[in-house]
């Protein structure tokens, strides 16, 4: 009786253990915003500087970096996009930086399954943007991506980390177009609403 009571209890500790994990040194992160008829959505590492010298050293100037930690980070846009002056077809992208000290290079890569950019190829890039580098007053210890609306068709990337900032605009590749079915998805609301 006494072993099975053991037994009992030592497997109801692997199972209350199984459902807890070790905190991660770069947690993931998904953020989502809604955008024009759609949404975006982004799913990252967030590595922390951790008292590091982190751009130009841990992630050197004029080298690709996964944008994060551990797996490529993932941009999905659920419509069509203009990133970096160039229309961006709906998908899941890999998101790479190519940063210096002045200006970032922002890629979106066909390749979103990779682990870090070990096995980056510049072939599979569908678009690619220089943006400048700002300097912040605070520290941002973790590494940080937001999406923050701009108008109705348009929204800011804006990724954060350390003591620099970058804003990546983003915008429906035909507004003009969404702005037509925006207004007949109206006219329809309200013959519905009037009936």
């Amino acid at each position: 009786m006494k072993k099975l009571l053991v037994s009992a209890f030592i497997v109801a500790s692997f199972s209350a253990y199984a459902q807890y994990s070790l905190p991660a040194k770069s947690p993931r992160q998904t953020v989502e915003q809604q955008f024009s008829t759609s949404k975006i959505t982004v799913d990252y590492g967030r590595p922390g500087v951790r008292g590091r010298k982190v751009l130009g050293e841990l992630v050197p100037y004029g080298k690709v970096w996964r944008a994060g930690a551990n797996g490529a980070t993932k941009v999905t846009f659920a419509q069509a996009v203009n990133f970096g002056g160039k229309t961006v077809p709906a998908g899941t992208y890999g998101l790479f930086i190519n940063p210096t000290d002045k200006e970032w290079k922002i890629i979106l890569n066909k390749d979103a399954q990779q682990w870090g950019a070990y096995e980056y190829d510049e072939k599979l890039n569908v678009s690619e943007v220089s943006v400048p580098v700002q300097k912040m007053t605070e520290k941002q210890e973790w590494f940080e991506i937001e999406l923050n609306p701009v108008d109705d068709h348009a929204l800011d990337m804006v990724i954060k980390w350390d003591m620099t900032r970058v804003t990546v605009p983003v915008k429906v590749a035909k507004p003009e177009a969404v702005s037509r079915i925006v207004e007949k998805l109206r006219e329809i609301n309200t013959i519905e609403r009037e009936k």
